[in-house]
């Protein structure tokens, strides 16, 4: 069963930029945005090093990582560095104008 959360709502997130939010009891927030005009949710730490990703750019669809300069491309999670590591994505339902993530 998912750990399905509140994290912001529709008018908090931009296209093409990277929005963190706090979850309450989740140690690194949830970064949401929008990439080709769909809504993204990735966490918020680097896979690789424990560095905050929403700290990085946002370049067209990839985050670029500011500890080591990897990019995640968060429309399917692969790294172009090091192609078995992944960013983790989550799944997003729309209740109104709230925006729910399912960390689990």
């Amino acid at each position: 069963m998912p750990l399905r959360v509140r994290v912001c709502t529709v008018a908090d997130v931009a296209a093409g930029e990277l929005r963190a939010f706090r979850v309450h009891g989740v140690t690194w927030p949830v970064i949401v945005t929008i990439v080709d005009g769909a809504f993204v949710a990735v966490p918020g730490v680097c896979p690789h090093e424990d560095v905050a990703l929403w700290e990085g750019d946002l370049d067209g669809g990839e985050i670029v990582c500011p500890g080591h300069g990897w990019g995640f491309d968060v429309r399917t999670g692969r790294c172009k560095s090091a192609p078995g590591l992944e960013l983790r994505r989550y799944a997003i339902t729309l209740v109104g104008d709230e925006i729910w993530v399912d960390l689990l």
